[in-house]
């Protein structure tokens, strides 16, 4: 099989890249220079290429035009928030229909690739609540593509995979650890410093996974 994999650096789409290298033969990770403040989720991504050996695509395009906290210098990124509010509600750190743009972006490429399959690290569990990490997103996106493009209305629909969707924080980190993934290599904090904040979402959602599966994160943290 060949496949397109959406990798953004963090540590969901590390793991789900690890899911795919062992499914299929042949890999393309695919990876956007959108807008976003900083570029260590993009250097990782990077990195984490080099260690499979897969190619690496890496697009540009400006989302900087959308109201987000991650690509808006005029807006901050929320910190500390309660892990009981995650999830309740969709924070500034949403960037209006990325994954809508970045999936399209990936069917265009399967079908000029002959690739079977679309790879999303997508979380709907331990996650900060974006209505495009659902699964009725998901099951709403293939339909679309399976009538909207020449592979879908041949017969030969491309397929949306999302395996670590259902799975919590920790299960993902014993997940990446089970296949070996370059779990050091991530990046998943949504500020651009030195060390992870260990304030923002992803900071908090990530250092509990590795906490309740009982290892030691081997990225730096500011405050931990």
């Amino acid at each position: 099989m060949n496949a397109i994999v959406l990798l953004s650096g963090g540590l969901d789409s590390t793991v789900t890249l690890a899911a795919a290298v062992k499914e299929n033969d042949n890999i393309t990770a695919l990876s956007f220079r959108y807008g976003q403040k900083h570029t260590k989720e993009l250097e990782s991504a990077s990195n984490v290429c080099k260690h499979y050996g897969v190619k690496h695509i890496i697009m540009d395009m400006d989302l900087s035009i959308f109201r987000s906290a991650l690509t808006r210098n005029d807006m901050e990124v929320p910190e500390n928030r309660e892990s009981e509010k995650m999830g309740s509600d969709i924070p500034d750190t949403y960037v209006p229909a990325r994954n809508i743009i970045m999936l399209s972006v990936a069917a265009g490429l399967c079908e000029s690739t002959d690739a079977e399959r679309i790879y999303i690290g997508a979380n709907s569990v331990d996650y900060s609540g974006y209505p495009d990490c659902r699964p009725e997103f998901f099951k709403a996106f293939k339909e679309m593509i399976s009538k909207g493009t020449k592979a879908g209305v041949e017969g030969r629909p491309i397929s949306i995979m999302t395996p670590i969707l259902s799975l919590s924080k920790k299960e993902i980190v014993l997940l990446g650890k089970e296949l070996n993934a370059p779990l050091g290599l991530t990046w998943s904090c949504y500020n651009g410093r030195e060390k992870a904040c260990g304030k923002c979402d992803s900071c908090i959602l990530r250092s509990k996974g590795f906490s309740d599966a009982g290892y030691k994160d081997e990225v730096p943290y500011e405050d931990m």
